[in-house]
């Protein structure tokens, strides 16, 4: 499992499009946070803090995670070597797991650089150091729960589709049905039981609470039940597939 976990993660720092996908989350948060006059601006905004980009990055995580995910299962099938991979010592689940740990060590390692952001912040506030360091270690671990309930959707649409375009498209839509679909839904399309057992299954009310700096252990164990979740789903269609 440690090997093919390495072996994605070499993969995807070896493609040129990866770096691609992760500059282009990297510029969108700064532009929105430093250059373009909007609300999630630092500098025009006059306060301490980095929110806007926990706002922001749930909806570039909606796109940036099936860019890197796709192709974790798709791929194999593709080319062929999925039938390689089986006959290896591992199992399907240790395969799926594998591609799922490394999705998350991508995310994670496209968010290690937005730590700048905080020492500039944390740096320019009046007082020195006047940023809710609660808040935000909240809103970053909140982020890699995030990360990881994207990946188990991104990898469940790579493991049910042949083609990279399709498992994209696929992912992105289920990762928005569960962020923001079944919250809009819950709250504004329909009304008491049915509403609040939607908006408590939608990933953005869970994230919101943990982005508030307080770590719940009912949104930890919503994030860990719903990534199993779809990990399962995976591993079931790799065992289907092999019938």
């Amino acid at each position: 499992m440690y090997s093919l976990l390495k072996k994605e993660i070499s993969a995807f720092l070896g493609t040129l499009i990866r770096y691609i996908v992760v500059s282009v989350f990297l510029a969108a948060n700064g532009l929105l946070l430093w250059v373009l006059p909007v609300d999630s601006n630092i500098l025009n905004g006059g306060y301490a803090g980095i929110e806007g980009l926990f706002v922001m990055a749930p909806w570039l995580f909606l796109f940036l995670i099936p860019a890197i995910s796709m192709r974790s299962i798709a791929e194999e099938r593709k080319t062929g070597t999925i039938e390689l991979l089986l006959t290896r010592p591992i199992n399907d689940l240790q395969i799926v797991l594998a591609k799922y740990l490394a999705c998350i060590i991508l995310v994670i390692i496209a968010l290690i650089p937005t730590l700048v952001y905080y020492v500039s912040v944390y740096n320019l506030g009046n007082p020195h150091g006047n940023i809710d360091n609660g808040r935000t270690w909240g809103s970053y671990l909140g982020l890699i729960f995030l990360a990881g309930g994207f990946s188990s959707i991104g990898i469940f649409a790579s493991s049910i589709s042949n083609n990279q375009v399709t498992s994209f498209v696929i992912a992105v839509t289920i990762s928005y049905i569960c962020y923001a679909g079944l919250a809009y839904t819950g709250g504004n399309l329909l009304t008491g039981t049915l509403g609040s057992i939607l908006q408590s299954l939608s990933i953005s009310t869970h994230y919101s609470s943990m982005s508030r700096g307080v770590i719940d252990t009912r949104d930890v164990l919503y994030f860990i039940s719903f990534s199993s979740f779809f990990i399962l789903l995976s591993k079931t269609v790799l065992e289907g597939r092999k019938n």
